[in-house]
């Protein structure tokens, strides 16, 4: 077999120490293709993001990029435009044939909070190669609120893969003629495009802008905040807005996808040379997210070097999908509690509705 390992593998990673932890696991930890990875006690100011290297540790590189050292026992805020290190409470020893990729969670991804993970000899951002055995850092970057964070807080993920999983464009043809996943035509392309919703079915509310100056947002407190303090509405009935160079939006696409419980799938950008933004942070999508149960995709939207015009049913990225090595024994939305099952055009889960 092969594939993205389900939940009850991971449990298998886990019992076998493959996967080992400083505290015992909690609720909710295992989701169904991927395991929630939590922050450590301390978090390392550093001066710029590195990557260790091959044949260096994340230890090491400390010693040279290390500013301060700040304890997160009691809480502390990470502030906007800093970088910060903080070591992690899971480690891996990965199986041979086994590697790993890591990802922001949604409400990781919603809030603009750069996360990735590193690795000791690592070479690149979020990824793990088969054999690797050693602990795991995030790499964490406000980038448009500071945070307050706390031990065991989970802002990154961790999915394994065995072996060759992804869909060529002929199987993801085949797949979507069997089992539509989205509704209406597909757009297959090294993947399944998705496309931009300016134009909503009610209203003009097309998305949100983060306001540039802000208080601190707590990351346990759930549903507490007011959006307009912290979010511009973007409002138009022209079907087109203005992406501002530096700017961060909250939009979604056109399209409700659908994950089928035997496959996961990964968000990807678009080609750069399409435009000057890039969708990204957040990219897992669970088996069974909008199975049964119309959702569409969050974009979280940053645009670079020059004002770029974003027009209605512009095809803004794609989704990898991916083979389950086994259906996973939850399901998402439907076994566990799923903030964004069914969902359109949403904040994090941290902002009132």
């Amino acid at each position: 077999m092969s594939g993205v390992l389900p939940s009850q593998s991971i449990r298998a990673l886990i019992q076998s120490g493959e996967i080992a932890a400083d505290q015992p696991y909690v609720e909710g930890q295992i989701q169904p293709a991927s395991l929630d990875l939590r922050l450590g006690n301390v978090a390392y100011r550093v001066r710029a993001s590195f990557l260790a290297g091959k044949g260096r540790t994340v230890a090491e590189r400390l010693q040279e990029f290390e500013m301060h050292r700040i304890d997160l026992t009691n809480g502390a805020v990470l502030e906007k435009g800093c970088v910060y290190v903080v070591p992690l409470m899971e480690r891996v020893a990965l199986p041979e044939g086994v590697t790993a990729v890591a990802n922001a969670k949604s409400s990781t991804g919603r809030l603009d909070l750069l996360t990735r993970t590193i690795t000791d000899g690592g070479t690149e951002f979020d990824r793990i190669s088969t054999g690797y055995a050693g602990p795991l850092y995030a790499e964490i970057c406000p980038r448009s609120f500071s945070v307050l964070a706390r031990p065991g807080m989970r802002l990154n993920q961790i999915r394994f893969r065995q072996g060759q999983s992804v869909l060529e464009d002929v199987e993801l043809a085949a797949l979507h003629a069997a089992e539509p996943l989205v509704d209406g035509p597909a757009v297959i392309g090294e993947g399944l495009g998705f496309s931009v919703d300016l134009r909503p079915a009610k209203g003009t509310l097309v998305g949100y802008r983060a306001k540039p100056h802000t208080g601190v947002i707590d990351l346990e407190r759930i549903g507490q905040y007011d959006p307009a303090e912290f979010w511009e509405e973007i409002h138009t009935d022209q079907g087109r807005i203005i992406l501002d160079p530096g700017a961060f939006y909250i939009l979604v696409s056109r399209e409700a996808v659908s994950i089928p419980p035997d496959y996961a799938a990964e968000m990807a950008p678009f080609l750069a040379m399409v435009g000057e933004f890039r969708v990204h942070y957040a990219g897992f999508f669970d088996p069974g997210f909008g199975h049964g149960v119309p959702a569409r995709g969050v974009l979280e939207v940053r645009c670079h070097e020059a004002p770029f015009v974003l027009e209605h049913g512009q095809v803004v990225g794609r989704l990898v999908y991916e083979r389950m090595d086994a259906r996973p024994d939850t399901l998402y939305g439907v076994d566990i509690k799923s903030n964004y099952q069914g969902q359109g055009l949403k904040l994090s889960k941290h902002f009132k509705a």
